[in-house]
């Protein structure tokens, strides 16, 4: 790696997605750490420092926010909209990982500032080569300013 801390925030409320998605992000190497949060609300107390994660500073954001829409408290949407109103957390990759099909929600996520929409796959296989795939091109291709992801 190159030596800045690479760090996940994956916001799903799916027992079996979660554990999933952190297996194939383990297993390809591809974070320092992933957190996981598993509603609305929780998402925004970690990314704005609140609350249970007041200690956490906005110096050092996650470099990757795999988001689903379907969530307890807060929607996804919501949590997309609050973040890309706030330049703190304006420029954090937003990546909605969802099973919706819906073209409404496909329309609104980018609307609101998603920075990419990746249906979930229901084969086991698709899923684990649909995250890896994401998960390597927003943290290792894609650019994103220094400043930004000061470690």
């Amino acid at each position: 790696m190159n030596g800045r801390h690479i760090e996940i925030l994956l916001v799903e409320d799916n027992a079996e997605d979660v554990e999933l998605t952190l297996r194939t992000l383990q297993r390809e190497k591809l974070a320092h750490s992933i957190h996981v949060v598993r509603d609305g609300e929780e998402a925004l107390d970690f990314l704005f420092c609140r609350g249970d994660y007041a200690s956490r500073s906005f110096d050092s954001p996650p470099r990757l926010v795999l988001l689903d829409l379907k969530l307890p408290k807060v929607n996804g949407l919501d949590v997309l909209k609050q973040l890309k109103a706030d330049l703190r957390t304006r420029p954090i990759p937003i990546v909605i990982l969802t099973s919706s099909r819906e073209e409404r929600d496909l329309i609104q996520g980018y609307g609101n500032g998603a920075n990419s929409y990746i249906q979930k796959p229901v084969d086991f296989d698709q899923f684990r080569d649909t995250v890896k795939k994401a998960g390597f091109y927003w943290l290792w291709i894609n650019q994103q300013p220094l400043a930004v992801h000061a470690a």
